[in-house]
């Protein structure tokens, strides 16, 4: 049944809008994403394998500075603040989003944004030199302000920028180069590279090598068409943007598609986070992207990680070569995030999302169990390193690459930057949260709190079956509709008004309309 207002596409519109790779979209892809999505993933692990040598660094500077050892609780202290500023800064950095992207555009922020990244590795890099830990702990913060900007504004810009057929497969890219960054991360961290006293600042300071390439490369490059034609106003530039993206001069049809979701937003405005939250026509949007954000970062990734060297050394793997095995892992997790650029546009969000978290809650089961068991029964330390992998698996296919897609596919242009603050901030939130909530979890219910994130990948499985529709190969105005009549609202888009549905007593449907600037 057609809702008021809906064209008829032609064969013509849905043939000439499936799109193809150029270089020059492979480009933008690259470098918005080796220059900001990268770095999010290289300073996530960046610190992990240095620690004792940073720590000695911290130790050795009080002692100089005050002629007595630091007390092993304010090292502590001191360490916690360091790991737990990066998530922090995280958050900030997702509050800034709606401002910046809507007065300085996608690649504006992502210009802007390397700034922070530069001046947080000047900061590293040099600390010891300088003979302060201070301005790692500070460095940590804005080097988090902008993982938080750029984990948000890259999956934004690509799927802005990219055809309806490849938008998946384009989105997951941040994601892949997240992963690369870990690897990276934890290559050079190797005791043999740069992972010992003499190596860490250097390490620390490499942050700032991908932003200065993305300072030199990326004004070059277009801006998103969506945002030059939607929120700029400016037709011209648009259609230069597309033309040189598509690799042809015909954009008509993309260019008639966003006009229409022009015209059905345009009495709505840029919305703000309080309007987004309050406006009934986008509430199962933002209730989904939340659910999303949150089970992915409440899933337990942090957990499996922390647990990994245990397992593996518990399986008979020597302390120092546990090292090696943690890169084998981040290659794994490389691996599988790759499978699912190819994968999404075949298989779709739903089954890799339904898939994803399927794996990981099966893994945190099978693990309460196997560790529990390892001491009485010898194969069970084997069973524990299957379901690391597996539990790899799962989340790098689905739960850490889709729902970043979901939220550039669920929203139009007017409530887009609005809804990846909200995601982002509930993104960082919750990974702040787990990594101070983990620990104490850890010593109070041991290898049971994988029970906890197996109920959490459970609930999110059922949300996502009952809610989340397939958005796979269909425009944001098709997606619009869809999610429109789970509001209960219809999109009117020749008055520019919704028509919301409701039902009066005796079960008969009575249909009001209402004027969409006011709902």
């Amino acid at each position: 049944m057609k809702l008021k207002g809906e064209k008829e596409e032609s064969s013509d519109y849905k043939e000439g809008s499936k799109g193809k790779i150029t270089l020059l979209l492979a480009l933008v892809a690259l470098i918005s994403a080796f220059g900001s999505s990268f770095q999010y993933g290289y300073n996530v692990s960046v610190i992990n394998s240095p620690a004792p040598y940073m720590q000695d660094f911290y130790n050795q500077t009080y002692f100089n500075r005050h002629g007595v050892p630091m007390d092993s609780g304010f090292q502590m202290l001191l360490w916690s603040l360091t790991v737990s500023m990066f998530p922090l800064g995280g958050l900030f950095g997702s509050l800034m989003v709606w401002p910046l992207v809507n007065n300085c555009g996608r690649k504006g922020t992502l210009l802007i944004n390397n700034l922070f990244s530069i001046a947080a590795a000047i900061l590293m890099g040099t600390s010891e030199l300088a003979k302060t830990f201070e301005v790692i702990i500070l460095a940590r913060i804005i080097v988090g302000i902008y993982a938080g900007l750029a984990s948000n504004v890259v999956p934004m810009f690509l799927g802005e920028m990219s055809p309806k057929n490849l938008r998946g497969a384009i989105g997951i890219v941040p994601q892949l180069f997240i992963t690369l960054g870990i690897l990276v991360a934890q290559i050079l961290g190797l005791n043999s590279i740069l992972g010992n006293a003499k190596g860490w600042p250097v390490l620390l300071g490499l942050t700032g090598i991908p932003s200065l390439i993305q300072l030199l490369v990326l004004p070059f490059l277009p801006e998103s068409p969506r945002y030059l034609l939607i929120q700029k106003g400016n037709e011209e530039q648009a259609r230069q943007a597309l033309q040189k993206l598509r690799g042809w001069n015909d954009v008509d049809d993309e260019m008639e598609e966003m006009r229409q979701e022009d015209r059905s937003e345009k009495e709505e405005g840029h919305f703000s986070v309080l309007s987004l939250c309050t406006f009934r026509g986008l509430r199962w949007q933002l209730i989904s992207i939340v659910v999303m954000m949150m089970g992915q970062q409440l899933s337990g990734v942090n957990a499996v990680f922390y647990y990994a060297d245990r397992i593996f050394q518990s399986a008979g793997v020597e302390k120092n070569n546990v090292q090696y095995v943690t890169v084998s892992i981040g290659a794994i997790n490389v691996v599988m995030t790759l499978l699912a650029v190819f994968i999404v546009e075949s298989l779709g969000r739903r089954i890799l999302l339904l898939a994803g978290f399927g794996l990981c809650c099966v893994s945190c089961a099978v693990l309460t169990l196997a560790l529990n068991l390892q001491t009485t029964v010898s194969w069970m330390s084997y069973l524990s390193i299957v379901c690391v992998i597996v539990y790899i698996i799962g989340h790098a296919i689905g739960a850490s690459p889709i729902p970043f897609v979901m939220i550039t596919e669920m929203f139009l242009q007017s409530s887009r930057p609005a809804a990846f603050m909200v995601g982002g901030s509930v993104h960082w939130l919750c990974n702040f949260t787990v990594g101070l909530v983990f620990l104490y979890m850890e010593a109070g219910l041991g290898p049971y709190s994988f029970l906890i994130f197996c109920a959490i990948c459970l609930a999110t499985i059922l949300y996502v079956f009952l809610v989340v529709p397939e958005t796979k190969n269909k425009t944001f105005m098709e997606i619009n509709r869809i999610m429109a009549k789970r509001n209960k609202v219809e999109i009117q888009e020749d008055k520019e008004k919704l028509e919301v549905f409701r039902t009066v007593p005796g079960g008969q449907a009575e249909n009001k309309v209402i004027s969409s600037s006011v709902l």
